[in-house]
């Protein structure tokens, strides 16, 4: 028997109204919002009621996906469903720490929170952008990044695809030049240049907000963007750190692999994460958590496997 692995969405995957369909139809996951809302009124509100734009918004984004994605994994262990393992993407690692054990709700909240305003606060530092670039190796991706001053690969997807961050200026030329070689480069749907140098005084603030708060060993194997590795020494330079590192996400998925994972869920909104594992490896099941519908196909076709 396989094990099951929770992976926690990154920015960029929230749409409106995300999180509705689980808080009616899971009194756990509706616990979730009332607990994230009383330690930031309206939180629920924007996830089910906000506009993309307001969304969109870096220091709304990062609480209301972490709710969200609380609120899934809630609903799951409602019905019998738990984690051998988990990993998070970007501010999803936060989610994964919280459910890991390695703090409480409220610490995790707290973390996102300030992790999203300090993102917030480093992007408008500077014009920068993001984008995803497609149908060209890691390599050819570094070889291109290093022709421009500020383009950096910083997220490393699944095979054949590598995200950049890059100022802003900067993301034409870098996209033509992708397209030269062969490739796509497709905007991402972010306002920063995240995980690259442009996020380093976030990643000194985040290092303050950590040293005032407990963060124990995670109570499972947790994977590191920073390393793609199950965590191990210091947990909080780990997460201050992944703040202005690339994302090893493939990496982090083969160990998974290798570690027993056979089925991969992903919670919060969208299914992007599912895609990206599917490119990775099509031999294990992958299954989304955005609705009604997703959960009931969960528990019937995962609980008991």
């Amino acid at each position: 028997m396989g094990k099951i692995a929770f992976v926690f969405a990154g920015q960029g995957a929230q749409f409106p109204g995300m999180g509705q369909e689980l808080a009616q139809c899971s009194q756990a996951a509706a616990d979730i919002f009332a607990k994230v809302d009383a330690l930031r009124p309206g939180t629920s509100a924007q996830c089910f009621g906000g506009s993309e734009e307001e969304l969109k918004e870096t220091k709304n984004t990062q609480p209301c996906m972490f709710a969200v994605e609380l609120a899934s994994a809630a609903a799951l262990a409602e019905g019998g469903i738990k984690a051998d393992m988990a990993a998070g993407f970007s501010l999803g690692e936060i989610a994964a720490l919280t459910y890991t054990g390695a703090v409480d709700l409220e610490t995790g909240f707290h973390l996102v929170c300030r992790r999203g305003e300090l993102m917030q606060a480093a992007a408008e530092e500077q014009p920068t952008a993001m984008a995803a670039v497609l149908r060209l190796s890691n390599e050819m991706v570094e070889e291109i990044c290093a022709q421009f001053e500020q383009v950096y690969p910083v997220n490393y997807n699944c095979p054949g695809q590598v995200s950049v961050a890059c100022a802003k200026e900067q993301l034409a030329p870098f996209s033509a030049a992708v397209k030269a070689a062969g490739g796509r480069a497709l905007p991402l749907k972010v306002r920063g240049g995240f995980h690259s140098p442009f996020m380093a005084s976030a990643a000194q603030g985040f290092a303050q907000v950590l040293s005032a708060c407990t963060v124990n060993a995670p109570k499972m194997p947790l994977y590191a963007n920073r390393t793609g590795q199950v965590y191990d020494g210091d947990p909080k330079q780990l997460l201050s750190q992944q703040i202005s590192s690339p994302v090893r996400w493939e990496t982090i998925v083969r160990n998974m692999i290798a570690a027993g994972a056979d089925t991969f869920l992903e919670l919060g909104p969208g299914k992007t994460l599912c895609g990206l594992i599917e490119k990775i490896d099509q031999t294990v099941k992958t299954y989304a958590l955005s609705s009604k519908e997703d959960l009931e196909k969960i528990l019937k076709e995962v609980r008991g496997c």
